[in-house]
């Protein structure tokens, strides 16, 4: 697995760990329907969360500045494929997670409900 693999699936790691503390059940991580991939998929109450993780070892580079409105298209089509795939009553939301530092030292930030599409629940 190449460096900046094993760091990013170490951030959604430490993400997973963090929902799961927080009561989130996690019902997928990194799935993947053709070219569009979920990093998370969590569900707490009525909720089922499509969170996208991104990590970075320095704060030399904001992680956000890597969400852009691309990133932010093909999670909306990711989540209508993962529902679509797999029909639920939850009311969808979308949450940027973004991990900064190394094991020893890191922080998380959320920002949680960032848009609130018209996908189809059942």
């Amino acid at each position: 697995m190449a460096h900046h693999n094993e760091i990013g699936s170490w951030g959604e790691d430490v993400v997973a760990k963090t929902l799961v503390a927080e009561g989130c059940a996690i019902a997928d991580t990194n799935w993947h329907s053709g070219k569009y991939e979920l990093d998370i998929v969590a569900i707490k109450g009525q909720r089922i969360r499509f969170i996208e993780v991104k990590t970075r070892t320095s704060d030399q580079f904001d992680p956000l500045e890597a969400v852009d409105r691309r990133k932010l298209i093909r999670m909306l089509h990711a989540a209508n494929a993962y529902m679509e795939m797999k029909p639920s009553h939850y009311e969808p939301q979308f949450d940027i997670f973004t991990v900064t530092g190394t094991a020893n030292n890191f922080t998380i930030e959320r920002w949680e409900d960032i848009i609130m599409p018209n996908l189809r629940t059942y």
